[in-house]
C-alpha cells in the first residue's frame, strides 16, 4: 500500500467511524504533513489530529484508527527481538510467573511518584499478545490473535487485588486504591487490545479491522452497545449537545421571525412605486411553543436510551411551554418532579434509577397495559397543544398491544412520535411490534446521540 493510498484509506475510515472530514481538511492535513518530518510518528499523529479532529470525544476513535494505518511496530517489534525466547508459555509455568511479576512491577511503578515508562508498558503489552494471544490453526476468516486470551493468561483480577493491597499499604483509602488499580489495568488492557488489532491488521489489512473492531465515535455509538465508561461519557455529552441545539434553534427562530406575507399591505405600498412591490410587508408571527409529554420504557438496556433522551429533553425544556415525563415497564409512574431546574445530572439519573421499581407491577414489559394505565390515570396530560413522545423498542412480550388505546392517545395530542433505539433491521423480529405500533405513531430509528440530536432539532 502506497503512502497516498494509506492516507486516503485512513480518511475514509475516519468518515466511516463518524468523523466528518471534508476535502478542505484533507488538503490541510497533506499541507501540514509536507512540512513535518515523517520519521517522527507522534508528530505525524499530532498533525493529523490538529487538521482532522474537531471534538475531544472523537480523539479515542482517531487514535485507534491511526494506530491501525500507521502502526508503531511491525510483527513482534524491535523490543521483543531482544528478549529471550522462552517458548510456549502453556508448557512453561515459570515463564508465565516471571512475566506476571514483571508486569506487576511496571504497573505499580506507574502509580508511584516516579511513574513508569509508557513505552515499557507498551512493550509488555506487545510481548503479552505475542506470547499468550496467538491462536494458530483457526479456520478461514477467523483471526489468529486474541487480546482476551492474552489477558486471561495473566489473570487481571488477581493483578488488581495485588495493586490494591500495595496502595493500601502505601496509605491510600480503599476507594482510592480500587479506582487507581482499575484505571491502570484499564489503560494496560487498552494497550493489549491495540496491539492485537495491529497484528490482525497485518494479516487482514487495516480496512477489515476498521470495519469490525474499531468502536465509532461516542456520538455514533449505539445506546444499547455502550459500556459503562461509554455511558458516563455520553452523559457528559448531553448538556453540550443541548447547548448546541439551543443555539441553532435560536438562530433559526430569528431567521424566521417574519410571519407570512401580508398581500394587501404589500399591494398598497406598491402604489407609490408604480405598482412594483419593492418592499414586502408581513403579518406578525404568532409565537407557539409545544407542551411535551414523554412516555418512556425503562426496562433492560432500553433504560439507558430513555435516560439520555429525558436528559436532553429537559436540558432543552426552555424550548417547550411545559414538559411532563412518565416511565413504565408494565405500570406508569410520573418522574417530572425529578427534573428540577439546576439539578445535577448525576442526581437526576440516580432518582430515575430509584423510581424504576414504581414502573413495574409484574416485572415484564407490557406496552399495552402501560398505555391503558396512562389513559386511565393521566389522560388529562394530553391536549390540543401537546406533543406525545414515546421511547422504547416496542417489544411487549407477546401481550395485548392495545392499539386502540394508543390511537386515542395520539388523536388527543397535536403531534406524536415514537423513538426506537433498535436498528430498523431488528424491527418485527421476535416479540417486536414495531410495524403495528408504527402504523399508529410515526416510528423513528434513534440509536445514538447524533440521531437523537437530529430528531429533537426537527421536532422543534
Amino acid at each position: 500500500m502506497s503512502l497516498v493510498h494509506r492516507h486516503i484509506s485512513f480518511l475514509e475510515a475516519l468518515r466511516a467511524a463518524g468523523l466528518s472530514v471534508s476535502l478542505a481538511e484533507d488538503l490541510d492535513a497533506v499541507a501540514a504533513l509536507s512540512a513535518l518530518p515523517w520519521d517522527r510518528r507522534e508528530v505525524v499523529r499530532a498533525a493529523y489530529a490538529a487538521t482532522l479532529v474537531k471534538r475531544q470525544t472523537q480523539r479515542p476513535t482517531f487514535d485507534a484508527l491511526f494506530d491501525l494505518y500507521f502502526p508503531g511496530r511491525v510483527g513482534d517489534g524491535v523490543a521483543a527481538e531482544s528478549r529471550e525466547d522462552d517458548g510456549p508459555v502453556a508448557d512453561n509455568a515459570d515463564a508465565l510467573r516471571d512475566f506476571r511479576a514483571e508486569l506487576l512491577d511496571a504497573l505499580l511503578d506507574d502509580l508511584t511518584d516516579s511513574g513508569a515508562d509508557e513505552q515499557a508498558l507498551r512493550d509488555l503489552a506487545a510481548e503479552m499478545v505475542a506470547r499468550f494471544g496467538a491462536m494458530p490453526g483457526r479456520g478461514p476468516g477467523l483471526s489468529s490473535w486474541s487480546a482476551y486470551t492474552a489477558l486471561q493468561r495473566v489473570a487481571p483480577g488477581e493483578l488488581v487485588d495485588r495493586i490494591v493491597q500495595a496502595l493500601l499499604d502505601d496509605g491510600r483509602t480503599p476507594d482510592q486504591a480500587r479506582r487507581e488499580a482499575s484505571r491502570r489495568i484499564g489503560a494496560f488492557t487498552a494497550m493489549v487490545e491495540s496491539d492485537a488489532r495491529r497484528r490482525i491488521a497485518e494479516e487482514k489489512g487495516p480496512d477489515h479491522v476498521a470495519n469490525v473492531a474499531v468502536r465509532p465515535s461516542i456520538e455514533r455509538l449505539d445506546f444499547t452497545a455502550a459500556r459503562r465508561a461509554d455511558l458516563e461519557q455520553m452523559r457528559r455529552e448531553i448538556y453540550p449537545l443541548a447547548r448546541r441545539l439551543a443555539t441553532r434553534l435560536t438562530q433559526e427562530h430569528h431567521a424566521r421571525r417574519r410571519g407570512p406575507l401580508d398581500f394587501r399591505r404589500t399591494v398598497r405600498a406598491s402604489i407609490s412605486t408604480g405598482g412594483v412591490p419593492l418592499v414586502t410587508h408581513h403579518k406578525p408571527k404568532r409565537p407557539h411553543r409545544t407542551e411535551l409529554v414523554v412516555l418512556c420504557d425503562v426496562s433492560g438496556s432500553v433504560a439507558s436510551f430513555a435516560q439520555f433522551t429525558l436528559l436532553l429533553v429537559y436540558a432543552l425544556r426552555d424550548q417547550f411551554e411545559k414538559v411532563r415525563a412518565f416511565t413504565f415497564i408494565d405500570h406508569v409512574h410520573e418522574v417530572t418532579e425529578h427534573f428540577r431546574p439546576g439539578a445535577d445530572p448525576a442526581d437526576v439519573l440516580a432518582d430515575l434509577a430509584a423510581s424504576t421499581a414504581h414502573a413495574a407491577l409484574w416485572g415484564r414489559t407490557n406496552y399495552g397495559r402501560a398505555f391503558a394505565k396512562f389513559e386511565e390515570k393521566h389522560a388529562d396530560a394530553l391536549g390540543p397543544k401537546s406533543s406525545l413522545l414515546v421511547l422504547g423498542d416496542a417489544r411487549s412480550n407477546y401481550s395485548d398491544l392495545h392499539l386502540d388505546v394508543l390511537r386515542r392517545l395520539t388523536d388527543s395530542a397535536r403531534h406524536a412520535w415514537w423513538l426506537n433505539p433498535e436498528h430498523r433491521r431488528h424491527w418485527d423480529t421476535g416479540d417486536s411490534a414495531a410495524s403495528r405500533y408504527g402504523a399508529v405513531v410515526p416510528m423513528v430509528e434513534c440509536r445514538n446521540l447524533v440521531q437523537l440530536g437530529e430528531f429533537v432539532h426537527d421536532i422543534l
